[in-house]
């Protein structure tokens, strides 16, 4: 063999072990019920609080104690019970990312983080220039041509 397909085969090893070694390293948001097959096993759930349900929270009886309902994308709840401080925008999150594992003794979800997604602030942005452009073609405000 030449040497330049011995480099040429070293470099296609090479990119193929980066490229495994990238793809265990991925995560995939899992569902509550995927959770439930895989009792002791981390986890990242998507979900969002369901409000309806009680969320169990006072820092002064103990700050490192939460505990709520969690919906899936799919409509599952789970039981979350969260042993650190409650994130400060946790009332006003669309969805939660929540790390951890399901223990099948207590059926819960033993989660070790929370990570908060919230509303876009840009979101009353773009409905107020909406508005703003359909008044201003109505008006004819926007025109700017010169004579």
């Amino acid at each position: 063999m030449k040497k330049i397909h011995i480099i040429l085969l070293v470099l296609i090893a090479g990119t193929i072990a980066v490229l495994i070694s990238f793809l265990q390293n991925t995560t995939t948001y899992d569902t509550v019920q995927t959770a439930i097959d895989k009792p002791g096993k981390f986890v990242h759930l998507m979900a969002r609080w369901d409000k309806t349900q009680p969320m169990e929270y006072d820092p002064k009886k103990d700050a490192n104690y939460l505990s709520f309902t969690a919906i899936d994308t799919l409509g599952k709840s789970i039981r979350v019970v969260y042993h650190d401080n409650k994130p400060e925008n946790f009332e006003i999150s669309e969805r939660l990312v929540l790390k951890g594992k399901y223990s099948a003794e207590g059926d819960y979800f033993d989660c070790s983080s929370i990570q908060t997604k919230c509303p876009s602030k840009y979101k009353d942005d773009m409905e107020a220039a909406k508005k703003n452009a359909q008044h201003n073609a109505a008006t004819g405000a926007g025109n700017t041509e010169t004579k």
